[in-house]
This record gives C-alpha cells, sequence and structure tokens, in this order.
C-alpha cells in the first residue's frame, strides 16, 4: 500500500511537472504570436501611409526629386531672326522631331513683339527649366536673345540662330509684307496691294526701306535691355557680339545654310541626326520663297551702305560670318568639291594613376 502511494506522488509530481512545461510552452508561444503580430502590424501602418504620401505627391504634382538623364535634360533655344530662311531650318526641325524623339515648340508672341514683359520673362524662364515632359526640347521663336543667368538657373539652354545680309534681309521682308511667300500664298499681307518697288520706296525716302529697318539683327542678338533697341547704338552692337561669341553655341548664315546644318549634326546629334540628308534631299529644303521680289540695282545698294546703321549691322553680319567660318574650318574638310565631318582629333595621351 505504501508503494502504491510513492508511485501515485512520483505521478502527481510528473503530472505538474508536465502542466508547468506546457503552460511555459503556451506562454512563450502566445509571446512568440504577439510579437509576430506586431511585426506585420507595424509594416502594414507603415506600407500605408507610404501609400498616403505617394498619393498625395500624385496630387500636388509630379514629384520634386526626378531626374532627367544627362542627355535628355537639353532645351535648345532658336531665336529666329525674320527673313533669315528661318522657316527652311525649322521645318527640318518639324521633320526630325518624331524619329529623334524630341519636342518642338512654336514661340509666338503678341503682334510678333521680340521684346517680353518682366512676368513672361519670368514665366518663360520657368516653363523652359522646370517642365521636364518637353525635354528634350526645340524652342523656336521671334524673340530677343534672354539671358538666363540673371534668372538665376544653373544649366542655361543652348542658343543657336542663323542671321543674313542686312540688306537682302530687308529686301526679303519688303517684298514679303506685299506679296507674301510660296508657303502660304493665299495669306493677306499686311502691305498687300502695295506695288512700290523697293527701288521706288529708297529712291522716294519710303519708311519701309529706311536704314532705321535694317537695325533688327544686332538687337535680337544683344537683348531686352532698353539700350538694344536704341537704332544706331554702339553699345548694342558690342553687346551683341559679345552674346555670340559667350552665348551662343553656333550662329550660321543664310548664304552657307547647308553648313550650318552639317556642323549642327556633327555637334548634336541627339537632335539634328540625319538634318544634312533630309535638307539635301528633302521637298521642303527652300520651302519659303519671297514672291514677286525684286533684287535691288546698284545704286539703291550704294544709297543705304552710306547710312551708319547699314555700317554697323554689316559689320556686325561681318563679325558673325567670320566666326561661323572659323568654326567650320576646324570642323570638316573638303574633298572633290564636298565637305566632310572630321573625326574625334583627340585623345588622352597619359592617364594616372594607372589601373593594374
Amino acid at each position: 500500500m505504501k508503494l502504491f502511494y510513492n508511485q501515485l506522488s512520483l505521478l502527481s509530481e510528473k503530472l505538474v511537472l508536465y502542466f508547468v512545461y506546457a503552460l511555459v510552452l503556451l506562454c512563450l508561444s502566445a509571446f512568440v504570436m504577439l510579437l509576430i503580430f506586431f511585426f506585420f502590424a507595424e509594416r502594414a501602418i507603415a506600407r500605408h501611409e507610404v501609400r498616403e504620401i505617394e498619393q498625395r505627391h500624385t496630387m500636388d504634382g509630379p514629384r520634386q526629386d526626378s531626374t532627367l538623364d544627362e542627355e535628355e535634360d537639353i532645351v535648345i533655344i532658336y531665336n529666329r531672326v525674320p527673313k533669315t530662311a528661318s522657316t527652311s531650318f525649322t521645318n527640318i526641325a518639324y521633320d526630325l522631331c518624331a524619329k529623334n524623339k524630341y519636342h518642338v515648340l512654336h514661340i509666338n508672341t503678341t503682334k510678333n513683339n521680340p521684346v517680353m514683359s518682366l512676368q513672361d520673362q519670368v514665366r518663360f524662364v520657368k516653363n523652359i527649366t522646370s517642365w521636364k515632359e518637353m525635354k528634350p526640347g526645340f524652342y523656336h521663336g521671334h524673340i530677343s536673345y534672354l539671358d538666363f543667368a540673371k534668372f538665376g538657373v544653373k544649366k542655361k539652354p543652348i542658343y543657336i540662330n542663323v542671321i543674313r545680309d542686312p540688306i537682302e534681309r530687308l529686301v526679303s521682308y519688303y517684298y514679303f509684307l506685299r506679296f507674301g511667300d510660296d508657303y502660304r500664298p493665299g495669306l493677306r499681307r499686311r502691305k498687300q496691294g502695295d506695288k512700290k518697288t523697293f527701288d521706288e520706296c529708297v529712291a522716294e525716302g519710303g519708311s519701309d526701306c529706311a536704314p532705321e529697318k535694317l537695325w533688327l539683327q544686332i538687337p535680337f542678338f544683344c537683348g531686352h535691355s532698353s539700350e538694344c533697341w536704341n537704332v544706331g547704338s554702339r553699345w548694342a552692337m558690342d553687346q551683341a557680339k559679345y552674346n555670340l561669341i559667350n552665348e551662343y553655341f553656333l550662329v550660321g548664315v543664310t548664304e552657307e545654310l547647308e553648313d550650318f546644318i552639317m556642323l549642327l549634326e556633327a555637334a548634336l546629334p541627339r537632335f539634328f541626326r540625319g538634318a544634312t540628308d533630309l535638307y539635301r534631299t528633302g521637298k521642303k529644303s527652300h520651302l519659303r520663297k519671297t514672291t514677286e521680289k525684286k533684287l535691288p540695282t546698284k545704286q539703291t545698294i550704294a544709297k543705304l551702305q552710306q547710312s551708319d546703321i547699314w555700317k554697323m549691322e554689316n559689320e556686325f553680319y561681318e563679325f558673325a560670318l567670320e566666326q561661323f567660318q572659323f568654326i567650320r574650318a576646324h570642323a570638316v574638310r573638303e574633298k572633290d568639291g564636298d565637305l566632310y565631318i572630321l573625326a574625334q582629333n583627340f585623345f588622352y595621351e597619359k592617364i594616372y594613376p594607372k589601373s593594374n
């Protein structure tokens, strides 16, 4: 009997011990489950907060920290001077934009005023720099040069332009206002019905052919300062020369437009790949031609050349032409009457420290 009680007591102790072990395991399991619950709950809360933040960014606009690749973060501004073959050139940009994957935007100002108001300058600079959906972008329009640096812009756009012999440009513009061109022949022009020739206008001292009308290419390159538009300003011409050298990537001349396009294709293929062949073979190469244009006589040209305004505009044109020919001479070679772009002509002879 005593043995039986001893065995029963031992069994009771074992049952208590097993119960304690089971209770401990249950507590541990509950604790682990609680940790797992809090872990997943915290992650769920975090994901919910992230979704809320992303939703707020979506509602407020594009994310401010989004960046573009360097090759995509490019804007070209062609502040085209009237009657310099600008339509022919911009049509090449339009034809290439889908293939080369960039945007073309035409800047149209009220009454074709090349000077923007201060508030429009701010809006324009903001568009150019922050409108990521339009990059890479090719902007063109009859606007004078605008200095982006004074607005605090670090990465400025690339300026290009084309200018023309000042008298030839004025003659073309004179007849364009009266007879239009073959681009939109049905459009009524401002001076339509006036049959007076350019020679007759100069002989009679008319306002549309006065030497003051030559003053256009200098102020377009000079910019938005008041002095730029003071006819005959020596300061304006000096500023125009400075901007041409320091602020413009390339300035061509109408008389050598094909070479200008060739240099752009070689230097900026992201935009102008295929431009040279398109200009040579495309139907739009010389799209816009002023109709009813009569070349001025030598007497008319000599009379205009007596003015100080012509001398300054012509000096600026010759300056631009010399610079363009200098750039071309260092970029191409002539063979059998054709021009060929030079291959890369520099290399890195030494690079230190040497890699193992």
